[in-house]
């Protein structure tokens, strides 16, 4: 399960998590300063220390220490120091009588500190040496000072916490502040969620307020999507109306027929009535087909996922069908330009259903002088175009908007008047165009489409 944050939260974290990185080096800066502050200010106080012992050893003779040197033995940098001086023949001199042994590798210096352990306790130490004149005992005198490293490292935990809860606070106080923040930065975004809430089937108008400039893309997508649904939902309004009163009057009349065919008075009657019935019943089928054809045309999926097809076939089954409503009227149908494949993207049935109506009228309204109708195919500049022309009585160019309008005839004949508007509703889907010129004599209607790469 994934789990999904706020935006509150995400923007928290985001934030916080930069900040809180931060934090924590710092930190681990500042406790190393610390520590290494407080070695330095350590070792200081023992070389001051040593020295003062130094010079009160010289003046009394090692018999005692001055007031200021006890005061520094007792507390220096925050609790007790020891000492130890021996002369240049190892004698004993004053302090306690056994010092830290410095490690075996030490080198020697004028001032030298070392780490050692004492009475199983970690110390720090100094040592150093100094010729002096001590009851006419002449050399090189050493002195020891050291002191407890717990002391140090309760100084370095003191320091570190001081700025450990500095830093705690700060981004304690940072944190609160980016929540609380965030919130209040939010408000035009809730805002805009109230106006969205408040959008319904019935109410589909774009929002209309101001807004952060980070969100005016989405508010825009979002308009456009209202603008597109309430164009569809107008279109499909109005497609059911002009539907159920296209179908009204074929189904009024098959009801009338029927009734028609119940009271024939002779059988002969009835079966003339019966023709009239099988006729009108097919009619309102084929107003019914036509009707859900332009509906799917119109909601087809983009052209890029329609599937890939080689054009000839599927017109030259288109062909194959006219061929019943065309030898009755002694109409040639020729097929030309399909000598290859021609592969295009296409719906196989909506595209045969959209060229076999353009066939269809040509031959029911092409007019006693109607002798062919060809289906030309021609490629050029990755596009294929097929022209469906005839030699009949053809349409003025005034009339062409007419004629590509749902359920409008140019002429008072029979048909639903979409066959025009389900090829280009069909080829517009497919990602190309259809175009009427007229012919002397007869009439062109061009679908243009593009050409697919060939299926592997």
């Amino acid at each position: 399960m994934t789990l999904t944050l706020s935006l509150r939260a995400r923007l928290t974290l985001i934030i916080l998590g930069p900040l809180l990185a931060i934090s924590i080096g710092v930190a681990i800066w500042a406790a190393r300063d610390a520590q290494a502050r407080a070695a330095d200010r350590f070792d200081r106080s023992l070389l001051v220390t040593a020295l003062g012992i130094s010079r009160d050893t010289a003046f009394s003779g090692g018999n005692a220490v001055s007031e200021e040197t006890r005061d520094l033995l007792r507390d220096t940098s925050g609790g007790p120091v020891f000492y130890h001086v021996y002369a240049p023949d190892g004698v004993f001199v004053t302090g306690y009588a056994t010092p830290p042994v410095p490690p075996a590798d030490l080198a020697p210096e004028r001032y030298t500190y070392f780490d050692a352990r004492y009475l199983d306790r970690s110390i720090r130490a100094v040592r150093f040496s100094d010729r002096m004149n001590i009851d006419g005992l002449v050399g090189e005198f050493t002195f020891t000072v050291w002191q407890d490293l717990a002391l140090r490292d309760g100084f370095v935990r003191s320091l570190s916490r001081r700025t450990y809860g500095v830093m705690a606070t700060l981004v304690i106080a940072v944190a609160l502040i980016v929540w609380f923040g965030v919130r209040l930065g939010m408000g035009p975004l809730i805002d805009l969620e109230g106006a969205i809430a408040r959008r319904s089937a019935q109410d589909l108008t774009p929002i209309r307020r101001a807004i952060p400039a980070e969100v005016r893309g989405i508010v825009g997508r979002l308009n456009d999507l209202l603008s597109e649904l309430t164009a569809t939902l107008r279109a499909k309004d109005e497609f059911i109306s002009n539907a159920a009163h296209q179908l009204r009057n074929p189904i009024s009349g098959v009801l009338a027929l029927s009734e028609a065919v119940a009271a024939a008075p002779t059988e002969a009657e009835m079966r003339t009535r019966n023709a009239d019935l099988t006729e009108a019943a097919a009619h309102a089928a084929k107003l019914t087909e036509d009707l859900l054809a332009l509906e799917r045309a119109r909601s087809a999926p983009a052209s890029d996922q329609l599937p890939v097809q080689d054009l000839g076939p599927s017109l030259a089954d288109v062909l194959a069908r006219a061929e019943r409503l065309a030898n009755p009227k002694d109409v040639l149908l020729r097929l030309q330009g399909c000598n290859a494949p021609i592969p295009v993207r296409i719906d196989p049935t909506l595209f045969e259903q959209g060229v076999e109506n353009l066939v269809v009228n040509a031959l029911l309204h092409g007019g006693e002088g109607l002798t062919e109708v060809s289906v030309r195919v021609s490629t050029a500049s990755q596009r294929v175009e097929i022209e469906i022309s005839d030699n009949g009585k053809g349409l003025d160019p005034d009339q062409f908007d007419l004629a590509l309008s749902r359920f409008a005839q140019v002429s008072p004949v029979s048909g639903s008047g979409l066959g025009l508007p389900i090829a280009k509703a069909v080829v517009e889907t497919a990602g190309g165009d259809l175009a009427m010129a007229a012919r002397d004599p007869g009439l062109a209607v061009t679908l243009s489409l593009p050409i697919a790469a060939a299926p592997a």
